[in-house]
């Protein structure tokens, strides 16, 4: 039985060493699938899956997180970097450009301000 690869561990190595790993866990899991067909436990199955999924997870994450850190200053990021919100959110106008005013509304504005009425109680 193999040990539980911990995702804390991964973060503080190497793409080398991640790959390294991933070929390792590949390979448990190909052994145990032979024993399986050979009547072995089929549990671990599951545990090695997992094992593979949390290495590529990683190298994944810190792949993503370098890439932000490199299109950080750039003008334009890569579609799959930007945020996803929703289509119509992404399409909405922005706060200054939702302030903005024609220069007639600004001339009615100056010319006729709201009215201001003390009521009597």
């Amino acid at each position: 039985m193999h040990a539980i690869v911990k995702a804390f561990e991964l973060r503080n190595k190497n793409k080398a060493e991640l790959v390294k790993i991933l070929d390792e866990q590949k390979q448990a899991l190909a052994n145990i699938r032979v024993q399986k067909v050979a009547g072995g436990k089929t549990q671990e199955i599951g545990e090695a899956r997992k094992n593979v999924a949390r290495v590529l997870t990683v190298i994944n994450q810190t792949q993503r997180e370098q890439l932000r850190l490199f299109y950080q200053k750039k003008s334009f990021t890569p579609l799959d970097l930007r945020v996803k919100k929703t289509r119509a959110m992404r399409r909405a106008l922005t706060p200054f450009e939702k302030s903005k005013k024609t220069v007639r509304e600004q001339k009615k504005l100056a010319h006729f301000p709201l009215r201001k009425y003390a009521v009597k109680a």
